[in-house]
């Protein structure tokens, strides 16, 4: 069964030069991540002045849930929709009840910012309260950490990325989980902290901005914005993974997997978030 998600975005980055074609028809599953990697990839393919085909899952089901994240609304700046308009039932179009916290979301300046957290707020009740159990101290922090991390993309990048929030329930864990993905192709972490550090690597950077809170900025009290972060995902016990360049580093609790330092990746520009939380 494809998947497009963070486990499986590193073999969609080291085919996809290759390819004349992007070809999801058999796509059964694409999560916040994957549908915002699509479109970063899609962003670097325009910046090349390439504009390739996108062939669409036959999937009903995954074509509605991509109508539903608003995936639809900029897929057609950056590929060739095949077939261009997707058929969607009218019954299955998005209704006031949904499990979407946030639908992809471009982020460009400090304005969007304050959009996404209003509309998060407006949703985040609803669905944190119900669906993970958190209270309303665990709400706000929940917020503040989604407004660092798109912070971290106006402060760090130089270019504007994209956010997408959506609620799962896993079936192998039989809990709810909320997933957030937020993507720039900007500068990344090596060369925003290379002006006040002696960075090594890409991996060297991610871990002096997450583990110690470098900064770029030299003021006082910059720098803890990825911090506060990865204290919020370990109180709650959530999954957090930081990718630029051609590194990543995850904090992974225990009903997770995968591997926390990740090196010689394919190489891709800007910063990759992903954040997974899960009922409490």
């Amino acid at each position: 069964m494809m998947q497009i998600t963070e486990d499986s975005f590193e073999h969609v980055l080291n085919n996809i030069q290759g390819l004349s074609i992007i070809d999801l028809k058999e796509a059964a599953f694409v999560d916040p991540y994957g549908m915002v990697g699509l479109l970063e990839i899609g962003e670097l393919l325009k910046s090349d002045g390439i504009k390739k085909p996108l062939l669409l899952p036959e999937s009903e089901e995954v074509i509605k849930y991509l109508e539903r994240m608003d995936f639809f609304k900029f897929a057609d700046k950056y590929f060739s929709l095949e077939p261009a308009k997707p058929q969607i039932s009218e019954k299955y179009r998005r209704s006031s009840y949904s499990d979407v916290l946030l639908e992809i979301t471009p982020i460009e300046k400090s304005d969007d910012i304050h959009f996404i957290v209003g509309k998060v707020k407006g949703r985040a009740h609803a669905i944190l309260a119900k669906h993970l159990h958190y209270d309303e101290r665990a709400i706000n922090g929940f917020i503040v950490a989604l407004s660092e991390v798109c912070q971290n993309i106006i402060e760090h990048s130089e270019n504007k990325g994209f956010v997408g929030i959506q609620k799962y329930h896993f079936q192998n864990l039989n809990k709810n989980v909320v997933k957030i993905a937020v993507m720039d192709i900007g500068i990344g972490f090596k060369k925003s902290l290379s002006g006040r550090f002696s960075i090594k690597n890409d991996f060297d950077a991610i871990e002096k901005a997450l583990l110690h809170g470098a900064s770029r900025y030299a003021d006082e009290g910059r720098g803890h914005g990825l911090a506060a972060v990865r204290r919020f995902v370990n109180q709650w016990n959530g999954r957090l993974s930081i990718r630029s360049g051609t590194a990543r580093l995850s904090i992974i609790p225990d009903w997770s997997r995968g591997r926390e330092k990740e090196t010689n990746l394919t190489h891709f520009p800007g910063s990759q978030i992903n954040i997974m939380l899960l009922v409490v």
